[in-house]
Formats: structure tokens, sequence, C-alpha cells
């Protein structure tokens, strides 16, 4: 979910460790279907300019829901068939999902074709395996991959489609649904929406033809597709005033720790490229209660959110793993939802990407030595404070830039903390489960960048937090030690 980083990685540079698979297990594929829009309008035949924010990550971002509940072949097959003919109808409205990306002949640049493609729907199997031999759920678990479908494209990106799903039955009666969609489609708010309108229109008795339900009024809001003001114009903004037009931080101070990884590395390798180390997938499950007694810790007078408090805390922690001598530069750095703070402010139901990185930067030896919690919360707090329609234009010319590709000689930037929030969306509470239930887990499959931290709602404690985030194996124990000796 957090682009900007993918253009300062080296190539090939992760390679991700963590629990075994399963022995003498493999996936079946019972069927693989096309799912095309089943109502046809012109809206469905144009062409959807993307924005610079929408380009950055095109790959498809995968999560998988996981049910215990039993259920017999029959209920499963019309399970199966209710699902496909709720994505029919979401994708008459959500229709971009039934598109394909394409480059734009003039400017080399992605753009979104509504050609009615379609998306992809797999039935499997999971030959002689029960749920309960994949463990505590919330442990990542590289057969997770298995229960996704991931199609092969070779790089062109016309032929991929942005909307796959897998439907998998163990031996023992559960089932899961492993969902992909791609990141220049939808940002994790829309994705959420879009999922959350395919299970509702997957139960016979609610039919909402993929529309979002505004429970606070009882309006129902169609998705809105066009980019709209989020479309970059730099005639526009260079006719502004130029006072009013101010650096991204995420950028600048992307750029300073590029500059330093340069330095250090400089005459020790010139490619830069990483020991192969690896990453482990670690999460870390934190009761509400928990997170509220420490909050109350803080000096009298000062509160701060469940967020705030997470994102210092780990940005501590990771830092004081990693070792960093006290003059090096560190930067944590959140996505931040722009869907209110651009002037004008995004439609309501708006399906595209939403969101830019704020940061916040400091030496190491100041962060540990001399930054108490709270003052690291002020800042976080002036970071996100500073996200307006002068930081974000700002941030998506420098997106657009011709110099912001993956070359493959770019520094790793371990100094570089990521976060994203998903606690606004609770995706276990999507209703894909037979008989609308929510579900028992829901896991996200490691991103393109691994080292992200992810706060997830905790499906066992509505205050609680599930935080995932991928680790160096070198630092696994000091970080673990450090994140939940606090608790």
């Amino acid at each position: 979910m957090l682009h900007i980083l993918l253009h300062a990685q080296p190539k090939n540079c992760f390679q991700i460790t963590h629990a075994p698979m399963l022995m003498a297990t493999h996936i079946d594929i019972i069927q693989k279907l096309n799912v095309y829009p089943r109502f046809q309008n012109q809206d469905q035949k144009k062409l959807i300019t993307l924005s610079n924010l929408d380009r950055q990550c095109p790959l498809l971002m995968y999560v998988v829901f996981f049910y215990k509940k039993t259920t017999t072949t029959r209920d499963f097959d019309s399970f199966f068939s209710d699902l496909k003919l709720g994505l029919e109808e979401t994708l008459s409205v959500w229709y971009p999902a039934a598109g394909r990306l394409g480059l734009d002949g003039g400017s080399c640049k992605l753009n979104l074709r509504c050609n009615g493609g379609g998306a992809v729907m797999v039935e499997a199997v999971a030959t002689g395996v029960k749920l309960s031999e994949l463990g505590d759920l919330t442990q990542y678990n590289e057969f997770h991959e298995t229960l996704v479908y991931k199609p092969s494209f070779d790089g062109d990106f016309s032929v991929m489609p942005l909307v796959v799903a897998q439907v998998t039955r163990f031996a023992c009666g559960g089932y899961s649904i492993g969902i992909g969609t791609s990141h220049s489609l939808f940002d994790g708010i829309s994705a959420y929406e879009f999922l959350r309108a395919w299970a509702f229109n997957s139960h016979i008795h609610n039919k909402s033809n993929g529309e979002i339900t505004n429970k606070k009024d009882n309006l129902v809001i169609k998705p809105v597709h066009d980019r709209g003001n989020l479309l970059f114009n730099r005639d526009v903004n260079q006719s502004r005033d130029a006072t009013r037009v101010t650096k991204a931080a995420a950028i600048y101070h992307l750029y300073q720790l590029i500059k330093q990884a340069m330095m250090t590395h400089q005459g020790q390798n010139r490619n830069f490229e990483l020991t192969d180390s690896g990453f482990v997938i670690k999460t870390f499950e934190l009761m509400g209660e928990a997170i509220e007694s420490l909050k109350k810790k803080s000096p009298k007078g000062f509160s701060c959110t469940s967020f705030e408090f997470l994102a210092a805390h780990l940005w501590k922690a990771r830092t004081k793993a990693l070792g960093l001598r006290r003059d090096a530069m560190v930067c944590l750095q959140f996505a931040v939802d722009i869907r209110n703070r651009t002037e004008p402010q995004l439609p309501e139901g708006f399906s595209g990407n939403a969101y830019v990185l704020a940061s916040v930067a400091s030496t190491a030896g100041e962060l540990l030595g001399e930054l108490t919690l709270e003052s690291i919360v002020n800042k976080i707090r002036e970071a996100k404070k500073s996200i307006d329609q002068d930081y974000i234009s700002a941030y998506m010319e420098a997106l657009g830039g011709g110099d912001q590709r993956n070359d493959g000689n770019l520094p790793p930037l371990k100094e570089l903390t990521l976060i994203s929030d998903w606690t606004k969306m609770p995706f276990h509470n999507i209703g894909f489960a037979i008989g609308g239930e929510p579900a028992d887990y829901v896991a996200p499959l490691c991103p393109p960048v691994p080292q992200v931290a992810y706060f997830m709602k905790n499906p066992k404690d509505a205050k609680g937090v599930i935080v995932r985030i991928g680790l160096d194996p070198r630092d696994v124990d000091d970080f673990s030690n450090d994140f939940l000796g606090y608790y």
C-alpha cells in the first residue's frame, strides 16, 4: 500500500523466510472462470486516465479470508455460484475492475481501459489439508501463498486481470477466499468498499447493485471512478503562487535517506546489493486493554490515539533493533487518506488511490535518547496536519518525475520505517461467508515491500490491534523484546 519505497529499492533484494509449507499436500484446481459484468452500459467502454498515485504500484495485492465453518459439498457449490453472481452484479457498477491497464502511447504511462475483459474466479481444493494444520492464522505461513490465484502476465499489464479470486475447500469443511486486486485500481479504502459490495451482492436476500450504503443516512452512493482533480496538471500548478507550493516532506526525506545510504555504501559495493539475509514476517497481537492502560501512563493532560501511540513506539523499537550509529538519519512515514484534504474534496465514493505519505525525521540518537513518546506523537500529528493541497500537489508532481523509476542501482533504506493503518477497514467483518457471517481471520499476503508494518483490526478484541511487519532475521529478537517489553 505504500508505493513510494518501490522506487528506492534495488531489484531482487527481498527474500521472504517463514514457516515451511505443509508437506505432501497440494492444491487441486477444479475450475477457472472468467467473470464479466452482468449489465453493460456506455461508461464501461471508456478510458480512465489514472493519477500519479494510481500508477506507482500496478501489481495485485492479496488478502485471504478464512472460514472455519463446516459446509456440505452441495452448500459449497451453491456458495461458489452465489459469489460468481455477486461479482457479475458488482462489476456492472464497479466496471473498471473488469478492465485492463494499458500504456498511453504518447507518454508511456499506464491508464485504465474499461474493455470488459473480466475478472477471474478459481475453485480449488486443498487436498489432505485441514485448517487446523495451518496453526495460528494470525501468523504468516508460506502455504497462504497457494490460496490465491496469481496470473502469469510476463510484465504485460494489458493481459493481467485487475481482480482475481480463489475459493479453496479444506478437508475439514472449512474454506478460504483469496482475493487479489490491482493497486492501480484501488487503494485500501476503496478495495474494502468494493469487497464489501461484492459480499453484499452475493447474498440473494440483500442486493445493492455494487453501490456503497451510507449507514449514517441510509443513502445509496455509487462509486466514483473518474480521478477528477487528482489528475496532475503541470500548467495549472506552475501558475499558482510559488510561495504556496511546498516540498512534500516524504519525498524530501526519501531523497536524504538515499543520499545517506549512497555515502555509507560508497566504496563498499558499487551496485548496493543487499546481503541475502531475507525477511521474516512477524505478527504481534496487542489487546485493547493493554494499549489503553499504557496510554494512560502519559503525562497528565496528554492523550493520543492508538495509532499515534503504536506508531511512535514501533518506530523507536525498530530503530533500536537496527543498531544504527547515533548520527544516522531515521524516518517514519505513514499513509494519510486525502479524500477530505484536496481542494475541492474528492466526492464520496471515490474509488481510486487517494493517499500520500506523511513523514517525520530525526537522528537515531535523538529518537532513542532525547525524544519522549509524547514528543514523537506531537511530531506525528504535525506531519499529518501538514498534508494540504500544496503538499499533495508537490507529492504528485514528484511521483510523475522521470527519475523515479526503479533502476536497480539504489541502496537499501533500512533507516526508513513505513506504516499502513488498516484499523479503519475491518476486512474480517466483510460477509463473504455462507450466510454472510464475518471471517474467522483475514490475512494479507506479503506485499512488494515486506518491511512495511500493517496495523489491523483484531477480530477478537474491538479495541485491539494486530501488527504485522517484515524483519531481518537478525533483528527479530531485539525488536520483539523492545516492542513487547513496553507491554
